[in-house]
């Protein structure tokens, strides 16, 4: 049985592998961090006490600062996506997180919004040098901002599966359309896929975008609102067939408010 509560510090410093297990749950900061000295702790009790989302700070702190734990990807992990974790120590782990974890901690909601965020930028970073396969896997299930760059990329295998990543923003579609520098096949591909193409917004993109064919102009006009479509044929620089385009359904809605039969 363990000791009475003066001498559980000291109990912590010296409990067997198996009599860990209970200390891990205890309330008191002294005895956890007593169990970081314990010779006999091993990794996985370090990450069941890390899964604690009460684990105080100066405990986050002792683990984050010990070397030959922070070696371990798993206690990276958790030190940086830990909400109680001091900010310079978890992005110091972030920063030493392998691919597919900064993935995980990206879209982790438990996580500080602004470890998310620095996860999600260091992903970006290493977009532009990643092999296939890995961009392939981002591209399925990426963060928002991450899945938006695999997009701008145009990567030919992975438009098709950027454009099903649930997490997916109609933002960063946006963002993808408004660079002048987009590939043709990726306005192609959002032009003609069924969840992107029939959002008022994507539309609107899509119309003022000169890769945008011909015959997804025709199909997207009638549905825009007119303002858009004012707003639209006020733009410098249109092509001139998408000019003619818009002109023709304005005429088109002008002449059928006068007849009362306008679309």
């Amino acid at each position: 049985m363990p000791p009475e509560e003066s001498d559980r510090t000291e109990y912590a410093r010296s409990a067997s592998r198996d009599e860990l297990r209970a200390l891990l749950h205890d309330a008191s900061d002294e005895t956890l961090l007593a169990l970081l000295e314990n010779p006999n702790l091993e990794e996985s009790h370090l990450t069941a006490l890390l899964d604690r989302l009460d684990l105080p700070a100066p405990v986050l702190t002792a683990v984050a600062t010990e070397g030959k734990w922070m070696i371990s990807e798993a206690v990276r992990l958790r030190v940086a996506q830990h909400p109680k974790t001091p900010k310079r120590f978890a992005l110091a782990a972030v920063r030493q997180l392998f691919l597919f974890d900064l993935v995980r901690l990206s879209l982790l909601p438990s996580a500080p919004a602004d470890i998310r965020r620095v996860a999600e930028e260091v992903i970006l970073t290493r977009v532009p040098h990643l092999p296939v396969g890995e961009k392939l896997t981002l591209a399925r299930r990426g963060p928002p901002r991450v899945a938006g760059a695999i997009l701008a990329e145009g990567h030919r295998q992975a438009l098709k599966l950027v454009l099903a990543n649930a997490f997916l923003t109609e933002s960063q579609v946006l963002k993808v359309l408004a660079k002048p520098s987009v590939p043709e096949r990726v306005v192609v591909a959002i032009a003609q896929h069924p969840k992107w193409s029939c959002r008022d917004n994507v539309r609107a993109a899509l119309i003022r975008n000169p890769h945008t064919p011909i015959p997804s102009v025709l199909v997207f006009l009638p549905d825009l609102t007119l303002r858009d479509l004012k707003d639209i044929s006020r733009l410098e620089g249109l092509a001139p067939h998408l000019t003619k385009f818009i002109q023709q359904e304005l005429a088109r809605r002008s002449k059928g408010a006068r007849t009362g039969k306008g679309g």
